[in-house]
């Protein structure tokens, strides 16, 4: 379940694992540190409150960064404002002359800023236009469900949104889409639910489609593999390096990189030497939990939407980047 998903109708944003953050980014003074994912500005603000640090906060939404302007002008000349991708923050930060910063945090999908914004068509329960386009530009959500394939439809639903009823959803798209094309976000969201039957865990039946179409309008699992590669070259040795996610198919990433960059990627034969698999072999860093922390009890009763987060927290090593060497996700 991903930030788009949540149940709440809360107006304010409240940071997931807040504390949790940064307690393993460790702010200090005079550190450099990578927001990668402003939204709200949660993690930014407690970052340097904690200590006389420099943040450089990225968001690909040139409206959120506007909106942070209000909150750099209480940190002068310490909060610098960047307009971007996160997996593009080794040449975002590169071009600002900084090469190398003490931790990096990312807090993965949509803001609750952009999803109570009906206008840019996130919401499964608000009316508005069939957008979800981060950045305002490129193929949108109504793109897609107007001019895409039935079977290709099915595969996106349930591959991105682990719809077990994709197909039926698909159909029912398409059918739909012959009266007229799709336009708003309610009117796809009851061609949904009419075919797929709400969970028992209360989740609306529109939740999954939502999220495939999301993560395909804006591309979320290939920038979080690229965020991944660039965090590994723009860390110090040291450097922390702290994920965020709401959803297994991000989670899966997350932790299919850290174990193959942590040198524990099991080879194709235990006789096989290690040196014919460097890169399974070089570890650029040291996961600081086996497991994934989740909030407390106490943090998902007072924000629903943090009950399906999940925090992986590793550690850079001095030993060269993998990414120049492998060419991508090992």
């Amino acid at each position: 379940m991903s930030k788009a998903e949540a149940t709440s109708a809360r107006p304010d944003h409240i940071p997931v694992l807040l504390n949790e953050v940064v307690k393993a980014l460790g702010p200090k003074e005079g550190g450099n540190y990578v927001d990668g994912t402003f939204g709200a500005g949660g993690y930014t603000t407690a970052l340097l409150k904690t200590a006389e640090c420099v943040v450089w906060a990225i968001d690909r939404d040139p409206e959120t960064l506007a909106r942070g302007e209000v909150l750099a002008k209480l940190f002068p000349g310490r909060l610098h404002l960047v307009q971007g991708r996160f997996g593009d923050m080794a040449e975002l930060l590169s071009d600002q002359d900084v090469k190398a910063v003490d931790g990096i945090a990312l807090d993965l999908g949509v803001s609750s800023m952009q999803i109570e914004d009906r206008s840019r068509g996130f919401s499964f329960l608000r009316d508005g236009p069939l957008d979800m386009r981060m950045e305002r530009s490129g193929r949108s959500a109504a793109d897609i469900v107007n001019t895409m394939s039935e079977k290709e439809l099915a595969d996106i639903i349930l591959t991105y949104g682990e719809e077990r009823h994709a197909r039926r959803v698909a159909r029912a798209i398409v059918e739909a889409r012959q009266d007229r094309p799709f336009s708003r976000t309610l009117r796809l969201a009851d061609v949904i639910r009419a075919e797929v039957r709400r969970s028992h865990d209360g989740i609306d039946p529109a939740t999954r489609t939502f999220q495939a179409l999301r993560i395909l309008v804006n591309d979320e699992l290939g920038e979080l593999e690229r965020g991944l590669q660039s965090a590994e070259r723009l860390l110090r040795p040291g450097g922390i390096l702290a994920v965020v996610s709401f959803h297994s198919l991000e989670d899966r990433i997350v932790k299919t990189f850290l174990k193959a960059r942590s040198g524990m990627a099991s080879r194709p034969s235990r006789h096989a030497p290690a040196s014919l698999s460097p890169a399974q072999n070089v570890a650029t860093f040291t996961a600081l939990s086996r497991r994934p922390i989740t909030p407390r009890d106490a943090e998902t009763t007072k924000n629903p939407r943090a009950r399906s987060a999940r925090l992986r927290i590793a550690e850079r090593t001095s030993a060269p980047c993998l990414t120049a060497v492998t060419g991508g996700l090992a």
